[in-house]
């Protein structure tokens, strides 16, 4: 299976709400509680300073990032971005592409470094591949996400210069 990234189009908000919303309705990785729908999607998705999705060779949306600011002024040049890959998708590598576009298209528009606010301890398939790609972890957070079980895990920033 060949694996595109690309700018997101109108037509695929669908596909994207229902992607973001898994991770969402997951618990177990996003800060976001609310689900997207139509309107909160196409809004929040049009915000962000660059967002793509990854698509197979017959169209299909199989996961996305959105990248923006953040923060800003003095610290505007530091970016940040989140993934979203199908659940029916996962672990077939589509997370990597979409890390490493983002990582271009970051340096792209000018910002110099990359950071994560919030991954959780946890979540070791996308802590390996953050470290495979170079970020580095800046310390642990005890206690810094609430799981969608109530529970509280360690969260661990990190950064990637562009």
């Amino acid at each position: 299976m060949s694996i595109t990234v690309r700018k997101y189009r109108s037509s695929d908000e669908p596909d994207m709400i229902r992607i973001w919303n898994e991770v969402v309705e997951d618990g177990i990785a996003f800060p976001q509680e609310e689900m997207l729908d139509e309107a909160t999607g196409r809004e929040f998705f049009a915000g962000q300073s660059c967002c793509k999705v990854a698509e197979d060779d017959a169209g299909a949306v199989l996961g996305l990032y959105i990248l923006h600011p953040n923060n800003v002024g003095r610290c505007g040049h530091i970016c940040n971005a989140s993934y979203a890959v199908s659940r029916d998708c996962r672990g077939v590598h589509i997370g990597e592409q979409l890390v490493k576009d983002c990582l271009a298209e970051g340096k792209r528009l000018g910002f110099r470094i990359m950071q994560f606010n919030a991954v959780v301890a946890s979540n070791i398939h996308a802590r390996h591949l953050y470290e495979r790609l170079g970020f580095v972890q800046l310390g642990t957070i005890p206690g810094g996400f609430r799981m969608k079980d109530g529970h509280y895990e360690d969260i661990c920033p990190y950064y990637h210069e562009l």
